[in-house]
């Protein structure tokens, strides 16, 4: 079973940018479709973006298209998303998953879920 450990969250100033960080393991190779989430406080947990395994194919939400940028290091087993031009309501928990290769941005096939880090968005 694949193993995720978010990081890189933390306050930050509307405008401003924070990058997270999804660290794989637990497997012979770490190299699978990654997607991050986010849930906000009383609200549904929802896709912001998602990446193949070679990182060919990149998936955004509407709300952050043009903001945030997905990538990956797979010799660090890493994905990052950089989060750029940040609005209050980009304040949630994020989450990181292993998703499907056949659907790689649907969000009924993610699983082995990260536990999680916060992001605040605040003056």
């Amino acid at each position: 079973q694949l193993q995720l450990v978010e990081s890189g969250g933390g306050l930050v100033q509307p405008g401003g940018s924070l990058r997270l960080s999804c660290t794989t393991s637990g497997a012979t190779l770490n190299y699978y479709p990654i997607g991050w989430f986010r849930q906000a406080p009383g609200k549904e947990r929802e896709v912001v973006s998602c990446i193949s395994t070679s990182g060919s194919r990149l998936n955004y939400a509407d709300s952050v298209k043009g903001r945030f940028t997905i990538s990956r290091d797979n010799a660090k087993n890493t994905v990052y998303l950089q989060m750029n031009s940040m609005k209050p309501e980009d304040t949630a928990i994020y989450y990181c998953a292993q998703m499907s290769a056949q659907l790689l941005c649907d969000p009924l096939s993610a699983r082995s879920w990260g536990q999680g880090t916060h992001v605040t968005v605040s003056s």
